[in-house]
């Protein structure tokens, strides 16, 4: 067993959203080193092993650049907000495809009082919606193991943020699963509490969480014409 993060990291990330202009970022960015940006690429590369149990096409990636770590920088270009870095810290693993085509992913996010674990697909375009939508309606008895299962429903819930008010459109109101046809994004999720993400089972808690978002990701793959 091994911690990752501490208190000083959660202290980091109150203080950048407190005090968030590049002066001070770059007064304390030793700190965000230390706390939250390697801590986070050596919680990364340990998650390797787990994921590949759960998918070989699937990437826990520790480059710097282009790797699975978000930067800590706000694209602020088309925002109200101008604040030039993000008060949270974030990792996507990710399909070996995702530059080719639209895929799932695997997430953490690290933020005080804020922090959860995921997978899923986050804001796809109208096409993806429309082939995600259409294999469910199609595959209703796979979708109802893959997304209703017990053993992932008791411990992560289908966000429902961004759904439709009504049916979408061409599809019979009276379908089994018409409630998850309404979603425009299609993410499982669970919280996970400042005790967890500074403990020392936070790799084992996460390792078990990805296997059991694994059937999940894989219809959202499979949705996609994706290997899994």
């Amino acid at each position: 067993m091994s911690r990752y993060f501490s208190d000083a990291s959660f202290r980091f990330l109150r203080a950048l959203a407190l005090h968030n202009e590049k002066p001070w970022f770059n007064d304390h960015k030793q700190q965000y080193e230390d706390h939250v940006r390697q801590p986070f690429l050596r919680l990364i590369g340990d998650l390797q092993p787990a994921l590949a149990e759960v998918s070989p096409k699937f990437r826990a990636d520790t480059r710097t650049v282009g790797g699975s770590l978000f930067r800590i920088y706000r694209d602020a270009r088309f925002s109200n907000d101008k604040s030039p870095y993000k008060s949270w810290q974030g990792a996507r693993l990710f399909h070996e495809r995702r530059r080719e085509v639209a895929a799932p992913s695997f997430y953490v996010h690290l933020q005080p009082g804020g922090s959860f674990v995921g997978a899923g697909l986050w804001h796809p375009e109208p096409d993806t919606q429309r082939r995600i939508r259409h294999f469910i309606l199609d595959n209703p008895g796979s979708w109802k193991q893959a997304a209703h299962a017990p053993a992932l429903r008791r411990r992560f819930e289908l966000e429902q943020n961004e759904k439709l008010v009504r049916p979408p459109r061409g599809f019979p109101a009276d379908f089994e699963f018409i409630e998850d046809l309404k979603h425009r994004n299609w993410v499982m999720w669970r919280p996970l509490d400042d005790a967890t993400m500074i403990g020392p089972r936070l790799l084992s808690t996460l390792g078990k969480d990805l296997a059991t978002l694994g059937p999940f990701v894989d219809y959202l793959c499979a949705s996609l014409d994706l290997e899994f």
